[in-house]
């Protein structure tokens, strides 16, 4: 065994997660085997957010740093045989971004000790990082109690023959969630054609963007839902949850270099049509019941969320016939759901929208990015975010980068959204 035995650092009480503005105290402990000479014990608190321009690569291309401070723990000298811990405090900035790590960047937060031996010896270092976790507040967000919808018509052309358009409108309940709490959908789909439509398809997309020589867009697919086409001369109303999982919050603020964006893409591939809704991801929910549904667009309040099979609609020989005789709306089945059920139950989630019942990690604890772990409070270890009801991106099967999604206006306009694939 050589002469250094130990060599870490260990925050106080085993604390990972820290807020800006907040101190962090720890001691350096090191154990010798034998008399170990040195210059200078040093140890440094430092953060910083590092990009590449390739998915998994430690060659950065650009860095910016945040805060970076050093104390001198031992002036030159040598340490006798045995155990020393040198106690040290920093104090860390209010403007400290939350942390992050993502295939082409990440913030990255830590303390580094440093032993400096005399010339022609080796140096010894050890490091430990941490988590800073600056809360987004929902309520801060400006129109973030105002309904959440877009609407796009599109025609439907069958053998490069017009039969008709079709009215595509999606809402949700609120414009902002927190990790565990419910995303409310509802589709209304007017199909003014005499051809049936292609399956309605709503997906959670995480869009991250990374300024490195140029901007790089990363979309992921968080969770999808499937629901049945429209019969010809139908409406239709298709009423979904989704459970939003740990994901790292909307926003970096303090970072120049990492953007982080949600939205919920509602979209048909014959006809093709979309919509975009932008949706925000926070640590402080929203401090608002959800919005009542319209009258007609909606179940009454204590109705069952899940959506039923209706009466089969009429023959289909009326729309054959050229009959434009639009039925009473009915409602879309649910085909297939990227999240899994609770075990013991059909239910996804509670009725009133709070965070699901099943186990959710500690209140104070985060997750840095769609594939790492939760780090608890205290001593506990990390909880995975992973789990039966989530089906984080999994950034290693990253194939190219996409654009990024059209703007709430450019939806709203009935513009085409598709993502097509950048350069």
């Amino acid at each position: 065994m050589g002469r250094v035995q130990l060599f870490e650092i260990r925050l106080s009480r085993g604390r990972v997660v820290y807020s800006p503005g907040e101190p962090l105290a720890g001691t350096v402990r090191v154990c010798l085997g034998a008399p170990l000479p040195f210059r200078a014990i040093r140890v440094s608190c430092t953060g910083s957010c590092r990009v590449s321009s390739k998915a998994n690569d430690a060659a950065w291309v650009v860095e910016e740093g945040y805060f970076n401070s050093t104390l001198s723990l031992a002036d030159k000298g040598s340490l006798p045989t045995g155990e020393h811990n040198f106690p040290f405090q920093f104090l860390l900035p209010a403007t400290a971004p939350t942390s992050f790590e993502g295939p082409f960047g990440k913030i990255v937060h830590q303390v580094r000790a440093t032993i400096d031996t005399p010339r022609f010896s080796k140096d010894h270092q050890c490091s430990c990082v941490f988590y800073i976790l600056s809360p987004l507040n929902l309520n801060s967000i400006p129109d973030i109690e105002q309904p959440n919808v877009a609407s796009a018509t599109k025609k439907f052309s069958y053998k490069l023959v017009k039969t008709g358009s079709v009215v595509l409108t999606a809402s949700t309940d609120l414009r902002g969630y927190v990790v565990g709490q419910v995303l409310r959908l509802q589709v209304d789909i007017e199909n003014q054609s005499g051809k049936d439509t292609s399956p309605v398809v709503a997906s959670l997309l995480q869009k991250v963007s990374y300024k490195a020589k140029r901007w790089i867009y990363d979309v992921r697919t968080i969770a999808e839902v499937e629901g049945a086409g429209v019969k010809a001369w139908r409406q239709t109303q298709w009423q979904e949850q989704i459970l939003v999982p740990a994901l790292p919050q909307s926003a970096l603020p303090g970072c120049s270099l990492i953007h982080v964006d949600y939205y919920l893409q509602v979209s048909l591939k014959a006809p093709e049509a979309s919509v975009t809704l932008p949706v925000f991801i926070g640590n402080i929910a929203v401090n608002q019941a959800p919005l009542s549904p319209r009258p007609g667009l909606g179940p009454p309040a204590g109705a069952l969320p899940s959506v039923v099979p209706s009466a089969p609609p009429q023959e289909e020989a009326e729309a054959a016939a050229g009959y434009p005789h639009f039925a009473d709306p009915v409602s879309l089945i649910t085909q297939s759901h990227s999240q899994q059920p609770l075990s013991g139950g059909p239910d996804l989630c509670p009725l009133d929208g709070s965070p699901a019942s099943h186990p959710l990690p500690p209140a104070l604890c985060i997750s840095t990015g769609a594939t790492v772990p939760y780090f608890a409070e205290g001593s506990g270890g990390a909880v995975p975010t992973i789990g039966t009801l989530i089906l984080p991106p999994e950034y290693s099967s990253w194939g190219h980068p996409y654009e990024a999604p059209p703007s709430y206006e450019q939806s709203c306009g009935g513009a085409d959204p598709g993502l097509t694939p950048g350069s």
